[in-house]
């Protein structure tokens, strides 16, 4: 360009009318509903952190080889070429024209994890099967269903016809499908046809624009991020740290793998030059700062007026209670987490400032990408949990009976969240076999554990606590759901029991409930120099060495306490006893009787005593002891409005 100027003459300021037409910026292209924060390009070392959180990742099983791969697309061929050759048959039974039946169609689109390209080794595949107008959902259901039983690669093959989205589960030479079915208004499906069009939802019935709208809100997501590849990386990251760190399940009120997609497509749209390893501490850096409940979105909502329900809280009255909306970006957009309760934000809320500190040391060169996947000690974390056992007297009534138990956790979760003593009740995602010494040998048993935050009382009036209506609540409402669908049978029961932190060795193996001990090289490195010290000083100034204890290590040390310093000055090999700590004011003894039995609505709570507050608040029955809730940290870095 300079050198075109020169041989033409022309000026040297740019102030010229070609000059001006040549730097004249083009308008940059923004992602998202604002403009980026950061429009920064990496750095070489970004590139190396990038490539260390990839080699971090690999034990964890997240990447698929390529054999897999290849596996899993010849098997979505044959279940094309199958569902292609179903379609012609049942059009053929309905008299259409030789002509129409040949070139009727049908294809199968995949979504979810496998369609935005982060899927795990030995996921299951989503997968939806669409079909021209004259194939009736009952069709799917029945003749398909039957030719699916037929085939010899299929096995496990269930179907759940009566779900809110329905779908036939079943494996497929070892990889497990769930296929949702959506008829469109079409003569034919050609093979070229694209999803994204909202003029492909006129005339659907509602199940199948449910069943439409995991294609439409991945394929938007895809679309909408800046770079695929960097967007994948950060995803499968993200991913692997929500599941490690017991948070990723939007059935239990966390969120679900579409809503993370979204969270990390808007970090992406924000920081669109940004490789992976940048991308996952602004993820942190942007939800540890995130002001809930303003929502997530990728693009702005737009009305195709097709009259469906879309998430609006001006419109919606229920929508403005939904605590941490991420809005899906395809028509008609829907909160994806509208399962978020209280207490499951309160807890990624602070997960999400955990993974800033962590991946701000990790930038720092001070820790590794491991850590970040470090799972917390979930066990150690509460004094009181809440143990769910579910049970049933056979494999196949344990499968289907623990998969509603599971739906359900959350009834009892807002329950006690409504205690007026409860602050934070923190479900366990995973769920745990039951020990054959609780229970029959004959019986088939899954545990899950929900720790319980009570709020601090500072007086010492007295409180009957108990949990029983609260559960009691949520058992009738699991009972009721099974006996509607006509699930309930016999063997099939739900226990609720309230167990201390010291008991849980009764239903979990020895090295999930053992505290891991830390060496606090902090405390080591003063006694050392303590030691020191009095050897040098002891002897000449033996009054003064509470005094040199206190100012050299001030008063503030709580690993150094002075009968510490008494035994080092006695020269005794031996540690000195610590003494007796004083009793707390406020010390509160625990609660309930230890096993809530669902049924029983004649059992009374065992009476303990427990403060109370000072404005005589209603006993309330309640349950276990009252702790701190966890303490939040102080924000120190303020993002600008997205």
């Amino acid at each position: 360009f300079t050198q075109t100027l020169g041989n033409t003459g022309g000026c040297k300021r740019g102030s010229c009318s070609s000059c001006l037409r040549f730097t004249k910026q083009t308008p940059r292209k923004h992602y998202g509903i604002t403009s980026s924060i950061s429009l920064a390009f990496p750095r070489e070392i970004d590139h190396i952190y990038t490539q260390k959180l990839t080699e971090a990742m690999k034990p964890f099983g997240v990447f698929e080889g390529e054999d897999e791969l290849n596996h899993r697309l010849a098997v979505l061929g044959k279940l094309n070429s199958f569902v292609k050759e179903w379609i012609a048959e049942i059009s053929d039974s309905k008299n259409l024209p030789l002509s129409s039946v040949t070139n009727v169609g049908g294809k199968i689109f995949t979504f979810g994890s496998y369609r935005l390209g982060v899927h795990t080794k030995g996921a299951d595949i989503d997968a939806l099967c669409v079909a021209p107008r004259h194939i009736e959902r009952t069709d799917f259901f029945s003749s398909f269903f039957e030719k699916l039983k037929r085939h010899d690669e299929i096995k496990d093959l269930r179907a759940v016809e009566d779900a809110f989205v329905p779908v036939i589960k079943f494996k497929f030479d070892g990889i497990e499908i769930d296929l949702l079915f959506a008829r469109l208004a079409l003569q034919s499906i050609p093979d070229n046809l694209d999803l994204r069009g909202d003029s492909l939802l006129r005339n659907l019935d509602i199940r199948c624009i449910r069943s439409l709208n995991g294609c439409r809100v991945t394929d938007e997501i895809l679309y909408l991020v800046p770079n695929k590849e960097n967007f994948r990386l950060t995803l499968r990251a993200i991913k692997l740290w929500a599941k490690r760190r017991g948070i990723y399940s939007n059935m239990l009120g966390f969120l679900g793998g579409v809503s993370w997609a979204m969270l990390v497509a808007r970090t992406c749209q924000l920081y669109p030059n940004a490789v992976a390893a940048t991308l996952v501490h602004k993820f942190f850096l942007v939800f540890s700062k995130w002001e809930w409940p303003n929502p997530v979105l990728l693009k702005q909502p737009e009305d195709s007026n097709l009259n469906l329900p879309v998430w609006d809280p001006r419109v919606n009255p229920s929508d403005r209670y939904h605590l941490m909306p991420i809005i899906t970006p395809a028509y008609p957009q829907q909160n994806s987490t509208y399962n978020v309760s209280t207490s499951t934000r309160t807890i990624m809320s602070e997960e999400f400032k955990n993974g800033l500190t962590v991946t701000d040391e990790i930038l720092q060169g001070k820790a590794d990408w491991s850590k970040l996947f470090e799972p917390p000690n979930f066990f150690q974390k509460y004094k009181h949990y809440i143990v769910l056992t579910a049970s049933a007297s056979t494999e196949e009534n344990h499968l289907e009976w623990i998969g509603l138990v599971e739906s359900k956790i959350r009834v009892l979760v807002g329950n006690l969240e409504r205690n007026e003593y409860i602050t934070l009740a923190h479900v366990n995602p995973q769920s745990f076999p039951g020990s054959k010494e609780n229970h029959n040998e004959n019986e088939f048993v899954s545990m899950w554990f929900i720790g319980i935050s009570f709020k601090k009382l500072d007086n010492s009036d007295c409180v009957n606590i108990d949990l029983t209506y609260d559960i009691q609540s949520f058992t009738d409402t699991v009972y009721r759901q099974a006996s509607n669908i006509s699930m309930l049978k016999d063997g099939m029961t739900i226990e609720a029991t309230h167990v201390k932190k010291k008991q849980l060795h009764h239903y979990l193996p020895p090295e999930l409930v053992q505290r891991k001990k830390k060496v606090k090289k902090k405390s080591l490195f003063i006694e050392k120099k303590l030691k020191f010290l009095v050897s040098k000083k002891a002897k000449l100034y033996p009054i003064c060495i509470p005094s040199l204890f206190w100012a050299e290590f001030g008063r503030n040390k709580p690993e150094l306490k002075w009968w510490r310093v008494k035994a080092l000055l006695s020269g005794s090999t031996t540690p000195v006893a610590k003494p007796p700590a004083p009793p707390a004011g406020n010390t509160i003894p625990t609660v309930v009787g230890r096993s809530v039995i669902p049924r029983i609505t004649s059992s009374s709570p065992i009476p303990t005593e427990l403060p109370n507050s000072d404005n005589g608040a209603p006993k309330r029955p309640h349950s276990p002891s009252l702790e701190d809730p966890p303490k939040r940290h102080k924000d120190t870095e303020v993002l600008s409005s997205l």
